[in-house]
């Protein structure tokens, strides 16, 4: 039994540094970038868009010369904010008939959400990004800065040392964005305040949050 004192942080656990400028900032050198994605009514299209998209897709992933990560979240739809402004609606609604059927549709609203789970789906893609070592004549690798705030580097070192990798790395995301937009794809990167709240959720699954939205 692990007693009090030796007991670890939840923090220990997450391999994460820091969150900067929408950049996850790992422990060591990595970094990654997570880019919102929307979602296609594949059914709905034709037999020559389906094949089109399938053909873009494909050519879109074999150009990729790294790998990528496609995340999908699946959560149980918090129906209480629209219950909530139904129930605002008839509070000011001075039609009695309004009133009724505002009443009756609330309680529809109530009865199918509990009997059918109404599950909505995000789609992420996440790009990362590792600093290569640098060797020297001897073939001795030379250590590179750590990015993170822990690293034994100076200030001035790690910031340079992020503004070097961050450009490479929205070089990668640039390349992704735009192969899915050609796929029909909408594509967004999530800020710091987005990524944080994406791993909010994910550390805290019982709690419910509104959906992210980038602006």
């Amino acid at each position: 039994m692990t007693s009090p004192q030796n007991a670890k942080a939840t923090q220990d656990f997450v391999p994460i540094e820091e969150v900067r400028d929408g950049i996850v900032m790992l422990r060591g050198a990595g970094m990654r970038a997570v880019v919102l994605a929307s979602s296609l009514n594949f059914a709905l299209k034709s037999e020559d868009e389906q094949n089109a998209i399938i053909a873009q897709f494909q050519a879109f992933l074999n150009s990729l010369d790294f790998s990528i990560q496609i995340f999908v979240e699946s959560r149980r739809l918090d129906i209480r904010p629209y219950v909530a402004l139904l129930e605002d609606r008839y509070k000011k609604q001075t039609a009695d008939l309004l009133k009724i059927q505002i009443r009756e549709y609330m309680a529809f609203i109530r009865h199918f959400t509990e009997t059918v789970s109404i599950m909505t789906k995000t789609f992420f893609v996440v790009v990362p990004y590792a600093p290569t070592l640098i060797k020297a004549a001897a073939g001795i690798p030379i250590a590179i800065p750590s990015l993170g705030k822990r690293g034994g580097a100076t200030p001035e070192a790690r910031t340079l040392a992020f503004e070097e990798n961050r450009t490479q790395l929205q070089q990668r995301v640039a390349v992704v964005m735009q192969g899915l937009q050609r796929c029909g794809v909408r594509t967004a990167q999530l800020g710091t305040e987005e990524v944080v709240e994406l791993f909010y959720k994910l550390f805290n699954p019982g709690e419910t949050e509104k959906p992210i939205q980038v602006t």
